[in-house]
């Protein structure tokens, strides 16, 4: 398999799959509705505007330049995939720039289009294609959906300065498949950095 194919496979699936589970959730859960799968890997339904661990800023104006930051950026990204396919590095750096290119497009596919695919999923569960989309193009909410407390409901020790005393979980976050991508992507180019980013000579 030549390098661009290999590229372009895993863009391919990697979208698709992480598509298909979001619009699933959307359509099959109601917001705030969570599934146990095991005690430290639950499937909970959240909605956010696009910010890692949720974070938000500037109201519709940030949320707008987000969105447009982040098509600048996958721009920047093909042209990094390009150039590495041509020096045609290790496959593991392929596989993980690519992964990071589909991570970027699967959450903004979430922000450009779900606010005129969708109707809300506050108290019902989404319609697909609804005549009564909840948002406008450009200001969708990206869905995430897996929750991997290890650790829930721990109390921290007194003695710890700040935060004694407080309760902790541990991993609190929620994200979807796009934010393991670009984890995995950055794991995979941290492990094989030497081939990412040779030494000039």
């Amino acid at each position: 398999m030549s390098k661009k194919t290999l590229a372009i496979l895993t863009i391919l699936v990697a979208i698709l799959l992480d598509q298909l589970i979001k619009i699933y959730v959307k359509t099959h859960f109601v917001l705030g509705e969570e599934v146990i799968v095991f005690k430290w890997f639950k499937i909970h339904f959240v909605e956010n505007n696009g910010m890692a661990m949720g974070f938000e800023f500037g109201g519709k104006a940030g949320k707008l330049f987000l969105t447009l930051f982040r098509l600048f950026a996958v721009t920047g990204i093909v042209y990094w995939l390009v150039q590495n396919i041509k020096k045609k590095v290790h496959n593991a750096v392929i596989v993980a720039i690519a992964l990071i290119f589909s991570g970027a497009v699967g959450n903004i596919i979430d922000s450009v289009f779900y606010g005129v695919l969708f109707d809300a999923s506050n108290n019902n569960i989404a319609t697909l294609f609804s005549e009564t989309p909840y948002g406008e193009l450009f200001y969708g909410k990206v869905v995430d959906m897996f929750y991997f407390p290890f650790i829930e409901n721990a109390v921290l020790p007194d003695w710890l300065p700040f935060v004694g005393g407080q309760m902790f979980t541990f991993f609190q976050y929620i994200f979807n498949p796009a934010d393991a991508y670009i984890s995995v992507g950055v794991a995979l180019l941290f492990i094989f950095s030497k081939q990412a980013f040779p030494k000039e000579n």
